[in-house]
């Protein structure tokens, strides 16, 4: 009789389970994307929404909702109905973004759930040839020998290899005139035919510049190493010890949308960043999979946003 009434209790329990599973999801799901077709973000969100597609037997549709630093589309993912069914990705400039604009129509932190860090790249602190320095420690020491000299592109004012650039100025205590250009291609080439001097941009535009020895690399911008060029040492280690301004990619939802329903999308995406696929056409893509607790992005996003939020404070740059 004990054996029949614990048989039954365990067959109770593993119903409960089975009936916890949200019936998620029920209809086509949006990914919400902040920016034009064809970046990083917008990739990454197809990549991922093609995967979800063919694992639920749903339409999976990416909604590109440029502007603003992404804060359009970050006003309408927030204003969606909170049943998992609208999903937004973000990237670096969504931290960004809250500190440069005074007046957001939604929360960056009360307004979302984060599900899951998705991807990262990275940056590379890249010099024009004719730049004496072969390191960050020497790049430093040479700005505070002779303040203002040194000039710095970026892909224009307000993104994030402007304020990449502004955290590494503030950082290190240095004086570095800013030259702003209309995108990432005319910043490269700004830099390449000796217009600027230094530069972050992304790794993936630069290294071939690196490899022909077009442009010098003084160090990639995030705290670990490359898996594509281990042997590029890290701003970090190689001069300004706790600088970091990688490219991350995460994926939100809006508040109040089921905790059940978070932790499924949190299980199911970690699941795909796992496989063997996703790892390679990330990598295609100059990314890292990534992967991560709801908390611990949540965690991460916070920090993200409190220090840019300190950068474009000392900048000056807030609109």
């Amino acid at each position: 009789m004990r054996i029949q009434i614990s048989c039954s209790a365990l067959l109770l329990a593993m119903s409960g389970v089975h009936a916890a599973e949200p019936a998620y999801p029920t209809k086509p799901v949006r990914i919400i994307v902040g920016f034009a077709p064809a970046g990083a973000a917008d990739i990454t969100a197809r990549m991922l929404g093609q995967r979800l597609a063919a694992l639920w037997g749903q339409p999976v549709v990416t909604d590109n909702r440029p502007g603003a630093g992404s804060t359009i589309g970050s006003e309408i993912a927030a204003g969606a109905t909170p049943d998992g069914h609208t999903l937004m990705v973000v990237s670096a400039s969504y931290a960004a973004s809250a500190g440069l604009y005074k007046k957001l129509a939604f929360d960056p932190v009360k307004s979302f759930i984060p599900i899951t860090m998705i991807a990262a790249g990275h940056n590379l602190l890249a010099a024009h040839p004719s730049v004496a320095a072969k390191t960050t420690k020497e790049l430093i020491a040479y700005a505070k020998a002779n303040p203002g000299k040194l000039t710095m592109g970026s892909a224009g004012t307000g993104s994030v290899t402007h304020l990449a650039g502004e955290l590494f100025k503030l950082m290190a205590g240095i004086e570095v005139t800013h030259v702003p250009y209309k995108g990432g291609g005319p910043n490269l080439n700004a830099l390449i035919g000796g217009e600027i001097q230094i530069s972050v941009m992304s790794l993936s535009a630069a290294i071939g510049q690196v490899r022909t020895g077009r442009l010098k690399s003084l160090g990639i911008t995030s705290l670990k190493r490359s898996v594509a060029v281990p042997d590029i040492p890290t701003v970090a280690e190689s001069g300004l010890p706790g600088y970091e301004a990688k490219n991350w990619y995460g994926i939100l939802t809006p508040a109040g949308t089921p905790k059940s329903i978070v932790a499924k999308l949190n299980r199911q995406i970690n699941d795909i960043l796992r496989t063997p696929d996703m790892i390679a056409a990330l990598v295609k893509q100059g990314l890292e999979a990534e992967g991560s607790t709801s908390e611990a992005f949540s965690v991460y996003l916070k920090s993200e946003l409190a220090k840019w939020a300190k950068v474009v404070k000392a900048s000056g740059l807030q609109e």
